[in-house]
C-alpha cells in the first residue's frame, strides 16, 4: 500500500473513532480526552507526513494542508505546517478541536471567556493554562475555549475539528490576551493539499497501486503537452466527469497543471465532494520535463501508442490506400469494414465500406463475410482502430486474409482518392451459426489473454469492496442497444471506443473493470485488449438474463454539486428583452466548437475556468448572464462569476437549447471571443484550413509514438 493510501486509511480511522466516541458520549471534555490518544497515535507516525509533502510556502510562510473532511463539512483533519515565529492571537473555533504534534513544538496558551457577552464586539479573557504540544502530546479544546499558538521552530501539527474550517465563519479573535475588542477570524483562504514531486509521481506510476493522475487544464492545452498517463479532466468540466472517472472517494489522486494554480482550485472542489486522498504535483508539467521525463502531445495517447506497439510486435498485416484502390477497381473479392462508430463513419468513409465498430468485428464478421477467401480490410480514420480491429480478427482465428488499411481514411484522402460522405451501410447482425462461431472465437481469445468470467455473486463482492478497490461496470454494446435496455447503474462504453480512448472512461489505473454484453462476444474481445493495454483487471460478466433490472434510455451521469448550487436564472424571453435594452452582457461557456456552430448572436465566448481573465474584456453592463448547452454548466459557473462581477449574475434557464426551443435565432462563426479557443483538441478533418497538412502531421505523430513510449518506459503493454 502506498504512503498516500496508508495515510488516508489512518486518517479515516481516526475520524471514525472520533465520530463513534461523540455519538456514544456526546460532546464533552471526557469524550475529547478519549479521542485525543487516537490523534496522538496518528501524529506519531511521522513516516506518513514527510516534510517534503507538507512544506512551508515558497516565501517561508506557514501553510495548512487538508487531509480529510466529511462531504457535509463535519469532522475534518488538517496538517498545519508552522514557520518559526508563527503566532496566532487568542481565538475560538465554535467547534471542538484536538491538536497533536508530528514534529516541532507548538506552544498553546488556553483562555476562558469570562464576560457576560452583553456588549457586542467586546469581551474579557482569563488565562487558564499553558500546554506545549509536540509529538506524543495533545491539547483538547471545547467550542468556547480560546487559545493562542506560537512556534519558535518549524513544526507540523495535526488539527482535528468537529467541522471543516470553511464551515465555521463565526469564530472570533482578540488582539489582547485579556480581551477587549474582538473581530471575526476567517478561515485560512489558502488551505491546500499535500504535494508530491515529479520523481514521486514517476514512482507511483510503477508501484502497481491505484492512481488517478488528473490533468485539469483545458483539453486543447492538455493536448499540446502532457504526461503519458495523465487523464484530462478540465477544471471547467470537473463536476460533470469526476464521479464517472474516479468513482472511489479514497482513491489515490494526483492533480497536475501548467503550474498555473488550476490544480489548487481543483483540489478545493475535490475536497468539497469528499475526495480524501488528493495530492498536487509541484511545478506542473514543466517540473516533469525538468526532471528529464517524457512529455506527449495529442489525446488518448496510451491507446494510440498501444495500437502502434501492437502493429510492431504482432506484425499486423497492412495495405496501402493505392493497393486497396487497385484491388477495388479490379473487382477483386474484398470487404472493407470500418471499425468506427456510425456517426464517424457517416462523416467520411471508404467508398463501398461497411460500418462495423471495433468490438463488433468478431461478432458480425462471419455474417458479413461469407467466403473464407475474401480479403478483409479493416480501417478507421487514422491508424489505431484499423490495427486493433485487424488484429482482433487475426487473434480470433478468422480464416480469411485480414489486413489493416494503413493510415485509414486520412491516408485514402491524402492519396488523392475520393471519400464517401453520408454512408450508412452497416454489417448485419449474425445468424445462429455465425454467432456460435463468434462466441467460440471470443472464448479462445479470452482464455489466451487471461480474461476471467465472473457471475453476479462475484460482482456483488466487488461492489462490497468498492470502497477499497475502484470498480467500473461498462456495457460495451453499441449505444442503441444500451438505450433499448441495460443493467441499472452501468455506463455505456462501446468496446471499440473503450479501447481507443480508455482514459476518457477510466480515470484510475489498476482498477477493476467489469464488462457486459448480450452476445458473449463483444465483452470478452474488449477485455482481451484492456488486459494487454494494462488498463486494469478486466472481467466479463456471465450472461444472466434474469439478473438485475433492465432500464431503458441514455446514460444519466451525476453532476456533482449541481443540486446544491443556488443561482438566479433568467428565461429566454426576459433575456431577449434585457439584451435589446443593452443592459446585459451574455457569456457562452459551451465548447468553442459548439459556439462556432451556433450561439446567441450577442453572446461572448469564454472558458469557465478562466472567467477572471475573460470578464475584464467584456463590454460594461449592469448584469451578467451565463449560458451553456443546457444551462447546467452556466448554473455551476454563476456563483464563481458573482465573485468577479460587480452586478447581478444569472444563468439562462435551460441554456442555449431553451433559447433555440423558443424559436429564437442563433448565429454561427467565431463571433465575440473573450478567451483563446484552446478548450478542445480538434481532429485534423475538423479544421477549417490546412486539413491535408494536419492529417500528415497527425499520422506522423502516431507512427512516432513507439519511440516515445520506449523512452518513457512506463507503458505496461503486454502484446502476446
Amino acid at each position: 500500500m502506498s504512503l498516500q493510501d496508508r495515510r488516508t486509511e489512518a486518517v479515516a480511522e481516526t475520524i471514525e473513532h472520533a465520530r463513534a466516541t461523540i455519538a456514544r458520549m456526546g460532546l464533552t471534555r471526557e469524550a475529547l480526552d478519549r479521542i485525543a490518544p487516537e490523534l496522538v497515535s496518528l501524529a506519531s507516525r511521522g513516516d506518513l507526513f514527510p516534510a517534503a509533502q507538507f512544506p512551508l510556502g515558497p516565501d517561508g510562510s506557514s501553510k495548512v494542508y487538508y487531509l480529510a473532511q466529511d462531504p457535509n463539512g463535519e469532522y475534518a483533519i488538517y496538517a498545519s505546517a508552522g514557520a518559526a515565529g508563527k503566532a496566532q492571537p487568542p481565538h475560538n473555533h465554535t467547534t471542538w478541536a484536538i491538536i497533536s504534534g508530528v514534529r516541532g513544538t507548538e506552544h498553546n496558551v488556553v483562555y476562558e471567556r469570562i464576560d457576560n457577552r452583553a456588549v457586542e464586539g467586546e469581551g474579557k479573557l482569563r488565562h487558564v493554562r499553558e500546554i506545549p504540544v509536540r509529538k506524543g502530546t495533545s491539547i483538547q479544546l471545547m467550542p468556547d475555549d480560546f487559545h493562542t499558538i506560537a512556534t519558535a521552530e518549524q513544526a507540523l501539527h495535526l488539527h482535528l475539528y468537529g467541522c471543516s474550517l470553511e464551515a465555521i465563519p463565526e469564530r472570533i479573535y482578540f488582539k489582547d490576551s485579556t480581551g477587549g475588542a474582538y473581530k471575526r477570524f476567517p478561515a485560512n483562504p489558502n488551505i491546500t493539499s499535500p504535494v508530491v514531486s515529479a520523481a514521486e509521481v514517476k514512482a507511483m506510476l510503477r508501484d502497481g497501486g491505484e492512481l488517478a493522475l488528473l490533468d485539469v487544464r483545458e483539453e486543447g492545452v492538455f493536448g499540446q503537452s502532457h504526461l503519458l498517463y495523465a487523464v484530462n479532466l478540465p477544471l471547467s468540466q470537473l463536476e460533470f466527469r469526476l464521479k464517472a472517472l474516479v468513482p472511489r472517494r479514497r482513491a489515490r489522486i494526483v492533480l497536475c497543471d501548467g503550474n498555473d494554480g488550476l490544480a489548487e482550485r481543483a483540489a478545493a472542489k475535490l475536497r468539497g465532494f469528499g475526495y480524501q486522498n488528493v495530492s498536487l504535483m509541484t511545478g506542473g508539467i514543466e517540473a516533469w520535463k525538468a526532471a528529464g521525463y517524457e512529455l506527449f502531445s495529442g489525446v488518448f495517447v496510451p491507446s494510440k501508442a498501444f495500437g502502434e506497439v501492437i502493429e510492431h510486435r504482432c506484425a499486423t498485416p497492412g495495405i496501402t490506400a493505392p493497393e486497396l484502390k487497385a484491388k477495388l477497381d479490379a473487382g477483386e473479392d474484398v470487404v472493407v469494414l470500418d471499425s468506427r462508430p456510425l456517426d464517424e463513419f457517416t462523416v467520411m468513409s471508404i467508398p463501398g465500406g461497411i460500418d462495423c465498430p471495433g468490438a463488433e468485428l468478431v461478432y458480425r464478421v462471419h455474417e458479413a463475410v461469407k467466403s473464407p477467401k475474401t480479403l478483409v480490410v479493416v480501417n478507421c480514420a487514422g491508424r489505431t482502430r484499423s490495427i486493433i480491429g485487424a488484429q482482433s480478427l487475426i487473434n480470433a482465428g478468422l480464416e480469411n486474409p485480414v489486413v489493416a488499411l494503413r493510415n485509414g481514411t486520412m491516408g485514402w484522402h491524402l492519396a488523392g482518392f475520393k471519400v464517401a460522405r453520408g454512408a450508412t451501410q452497416q454489417a448485419p447482425r449474425p445468424g445462429p451459426e455465425a454467432l456460435l462461431k463468434a462466441r467460440e472465437a471470443a472464448a479462445r481469445v479470452a482464455a489466451r489473454f487471461g480474461v476471467r468470467t465472473i457471475g453476479t455473486a462475484e460482482l456483488a463482492r466487488f461492489r462490497v469492496e468498492a470502497d477499497r478497490r475502484s470498480l467500473y461496470c461498462f456495457d460495451v454494446r453499441d449505444p442503441e442497444a444500451y438505450r433499448r435496455g441495460h443493467r441499472h447503474g452501468w455506463r455505456s462504453a462501446p468496446g471499440g471506443q473503450l479501447v481507443q480512448s480508455t482514459d476518457s472512461y477510466v480515470g484510475v489505473r489498476n482498477a477493476r473493470l467489469v464488462l457486459a454484453d448480450d452476445d458473449g462476444v463483444q465483452a470478452p474481445m474488449t477485455a482481451s485488449w484492456l488486459m494487454q493495454l494494462g488498463a486494469g483487471e478486466a472481467y466479463v460478466l456471465s450472461e444472466d438474463k434474469h439478473a438485475g433490472e433492465r432500464v431503458a434510455g441514455d446514460e444519466v451521469g451525476d453532476v456533482l454539486g449541481l443540486e446544491a448550487e443556488m443561482c438566479e436564472t433568467i428565461e429566454p424571453a426576459a433575456l431577449a428583452e434585457a439584451l435589446a435594452r443593452g443592459e446585459t452582457v451574455l457569456v457562452d461557456l459551451d465548447t468553442s466548437i459548439n459556439y462556432r456552430e451556433g450561439h446567441i448572436a450577442e453572446a461572448w465566448w469564454a472558458v469557465r475556468a478562466r472567467l477572471a481573465e475573460a470578464l475584464p474584456k467584456l463590454p460594461k453592463a449592469g448584469m451578467l448572464v451565463l449560458t451553456s448547452a443546457d444551462g447546467r454548466l452556466a448554473r455551476l459557473a454563476a456563483p464563481e462569476a458573482a465573485k468577479l462581477f460587480p452586478g447581478p449574475v444569472k444563468a439562462l434557464a435551460g441554456g442555449t437549447a431553451a433559447w433555440r426551443a423558443s424559436a429564437r435565432p442563433l448565429a454561427s462563426g467565431e463571433g465575440h471571443l473573450a478567451d483563446r479557443p484552446d478548450d478542445v483538441w480538434a481532429k485534423p478533418y475538423h479544421r477549417d484550413l490546412g486539413v491535408d497538412e494536419a492529417m500528415r502531421q497527425y499520422l506522423a505523430w502516431e507512427t512516432n509514438l513507439v519511440a516515445q513510449i520506449e523512452r518513457d518506459g512506463d507503458a505496461p503493454f503486454l502484446a502476446r
